[in-house]
């Protein structure tokens, strides 16, 4: 594949803080590229970097071959859809489609078909005259994208442009930017929080934090194979676990040794092991290869979400079964489950779910002091009257 853009060595900082520390990514042409981070892990800064927002302080943005460190972001052959769409809201669909075109003297009639075209592909065919003003969320979103590839950029960059739109309108979206995208073969910059945005939609996940790229990966290959704590936690529900390597393929942890499908590691080395909530297997007490008590039961619809305590570590589990609080289990766990990582910064910081049920807790006492103070205040009223 053809390289499009090169990140080379980019270093940023605000008020002496780096946001972004020696950053170095290829992005190839056709790909659907998503930057991947919690707030505040310079993800967006990386974004406007490549867009021309932000200039760095250190190292080169190559775009096709030539440097565009001094480049403005309307010299650039790259369109940017924000957080907020920043429609013109006196003019119709059409004419915020147009509006670019209309500014370079493009004759009316590749205006009207490149319009037309573009609308047609973000399903808005028929919208032409309607106000954006009288769209929904997930439309004007369609019409910002419309607006920004009607230009024909060899990249698009998108700043978390589904955050404001609701849950199922979502998950719409994610679908139809995975087609447009393919429709067009522009290569797509994504920016995200969100790891399931990151996994359905993207070719390459790129995930971020403290201004580090931690890992560059398939979508598969990030969930399956992280490479270190913080992408296991941050890349969906993570149970990690210390442990040690005993030799090739035998890890143990929990007090049990386990055979794994990892290899390569020094014998006795200490070693990080993931374990996918989904991939447990509960069994009666006795089949185990770990045994635990329930402490707490979620029903989630598709499956019940649930923490084992062994040994005063607390695991998730998710399973299509019913188990209850206080029952005792085993948990069976197949070679293939096993995920074992070399020890980082992050070892020790992620995977017990004490804290999950510690913040339930709380949250439930929160709720019923605050129930008491509403019950004293109504006695209070009651009684004044």
């Amino acid at each position: 594949m053809k390289k499009i853009v090169e990140i080379k060595n980019i270093t940023k900082s605000f008020d002496g803080e780096v946001v972004l520390d020696n950053i170095n990514l290829d992005i190839y042409d056709n790909e659907f590229i998503t930057l991947l981070g919690p707030s505040g892990c310079g993800k967006t800064t990386l974004l406007r970097i490549i867009g021309g927002f932000e200039t760095p302080d250190k190292g080169d943005v190559i775009f096709m071959g030539e440097n565009i460190n001094g480049l403005p972001p309307h010299k650039r052959n790259v369109n940017t859809v924000f957080q907020r769409y920043a429609l013109f809201p006196h003019l119709n669909v059409f004419e915020n489609v147009a509006f670019s075109l209309r500014e370079k003297k493009v004759p009316k009639a590749e205006i009207q078909r490149a319009v037309t075209e573009m609308l047609s592909l973000v399903a808005l065919k028929g919208f032409e005259k309607r106000a954006v003003t009288s769209l929904s969320g997930g439309q004007q979103q369609r019409v910002a994208i419309a607006r920004a590839l009607v230009n024909q950029p060899k990249v698009l960059l998108l700043d978390e442009p589904l955050s404001a739109l609701d849950l199922k309108l979502r998950k719409d979206m994610q679908v139809e930017l995975k087609n447009i995208q393919k429709a067009t073969g522009i290569t797509f910059i994504f920016v995200t929080h969100d790891q399931e945005e990151a996994l359905s939609m993207s070719d390459t996940v790129v995930v971020m934090t403290e201004g580090h790229i931690q890992q560059i990966g398939t979508p598969v290959d990030i969930y399956n194979e992280p490479q270190n704590a913080f992408v296991a936690d941050f890349i969906g529900e993570s149970n990690i676990l210390d442990g040690v390597m005993l030799e090739d393929y035998k890890v143990r942890f929990s007090g049990h040794t386990f055979q794994c499908l990892d290899k390569d590691f020094d014998v006795r080395e200490a070693v990080d092991v993931v374990v996918r909530p989904e991939d447990v297997d509960i069994v009666p007490e006795e089949k185990g290869h770990l045994r635990g008590v329930v402490t707490s039961v979620t029903f989630l619809g598709v499956h019940y979400e649930i923490i084992v305590d062994i040994g005063g570590f607390k695991w998730m589990i998710q399973t299509t079964d019913f188990h209850d609080v206080d029952e005792h289990i085993g948990l069976f766990i197949e070679p293939d489950a096993i995920h074992v990582m070399k020890k980082s910064k992050f070892s020790g910081m992620y995977g017990d779910y004490s804290s999950f049920s510690d913040e339930m807790d709380e949250i439930g006492e929160v709720d019923l002091e605050e129930l008491e103070e509403l019950e004293e205040l109504d006695t209070e009223s009651g009684s004044a009257t």
